[in-house]
């Protein structure tokens, strides 16, 4: 039985890879059972470790701060969600992000966007020549690159798909 949680879902959680189960995690509350409420800028993502076969990300990344000051200390929310969808993925479980993205205007344009992504932002979380600085940064899982590209509809739109290595 496959499962798929959605970040940032709204009211409708995503399931492009047709799961058996679809839950959401969103920031305004649902009345509907599948769907948690949680700020995923300051809190952990609301499943057990190990729990996803897919997680997804539609229009939802570019909305994490890159660093941020909470309760006095600093903090790096766009590298602890990374962790986050890590620990929530099964070994091998992917990780589907849809995001506008450098240098396209329209990554720029909504100022709710806070973190501009680029293709080669994914490197720091799939080792090679990056991997010690990403430990550093805190990114403490491992993920392998299985596709970076331009959405072709959505040409703004750059899509992500990562597995989990554990």
């Amino acid at each position: 039985m496959k499962k798929t949680l959605d970040l940032g879902c709204g009211q409708n959680p995503r399931n492009p890879f047709n799961a058996d189960e679809v839950f959401g995690v969103d920031i305004v509350k649902s009345n509907q059972k599948n769907i948690l409420l949680a700020d995923l800028v300051i809190e952990k993502i609301p499943f057990p470790d190990s729990t996803f076969d897919f997680v997804t990300a539609y229009d939802f990344i570019e909305h994490i701060p890159r660093l941020l000051y909470y309760k006095k200390k600093r903090t790096q929310p766009f590298i602890q969600l990374m962790n986050e969808v890590w620990r929530v993925l099964k070994p091998n479980g992917i990780f589907k992000a849809h995001t506008p993205a450098f240098p396209k205007q329209e990554s720029f344009v909504d100022p709710t966007h806070v973190n501009f992504i680029t293709e080669q932002t994914v490197n720091y979380f799939c080792g090679g020549e990056y991997t010690n600085l990403s430990k550093s940064y805190g990114f403490d899982g491992m993920f392998e690159k299985k596709v970076v590209r331009w959405d072709e509809e959505w040409d703004y739109h750059l899509i992500w798909e990562l597995a989990a290595i554990k």
